[in-house]
């Protein structure tokens, strides 16, 4: 919003005040940004989510990437994150691009793991590109048993 074109005032006054409101305007914006940044990073990081009968896989296409660009953790205990950075290759001098479609930049997944998910037995594998993590299951619980008490004779009284 400029003051001084609505107000038809020039003075230092109005012009600090312009400059508060514009920087503020600016700092809010970057947050915004950000969050869309990230916000997309993880909508164009598509993947694959297989159960097997002792495992979970997670299998996301990784082309151009070695192992070094893709970090694996586990959040909280429960959240899965896979997330990394795919940077643009240097081109040779003279070369100017017509069309850029691949993308780069960082990326992003998180998966909440199911509560039989053990999260000490993790692998990740990225081979041809694609990169799978395996989830080990946790064995299911045995089933509870009824508990047999002892009846003893008591005395008669």
């Amino acid at each position: 919003m400029d003051f001084s074109r609505i107000t038809g005032f020039d003075s230092p006054l109005f012009s600090t005040l312009q400059q508060i409101l514009d920087s503020a305007d600016k700092s809010a914006s970057a947050a915004t940004r950000t969050y869309v940044r990230d916000a997309k990073a993880m909508a164009a990081t598509p993947a694959d989510v297989k159960e097997y009968p002792n495992s979970y896989a997670f299998i996301i296409d990784m082309p151009g990437l070695k192992s070094g660009d893709i970090k694996v953790q586990v959040e909280d205990d429960n959240v899965l994150v896979i997330s990394g950075e795919r940077r643009r290759r240097e081109e040779k001098e003279g070369a100017k691009y017509v069309r850029m479609e691949r993308r780069v930049g960082k990326f992003m997944r998180k998966f909440v793991l199911p509560l039989n998910a053990n999260t000490d037995k993790i692998s990740a594998v990225c081979r041809d590109g694609v990169l799978t993590v395996t989830v080990e299951k946790l064995p299911p619980p045995e089933p509870k048993r009824p508990k047999t008490v002892e009846v003893k004779v008591g005395r008669e009284n």
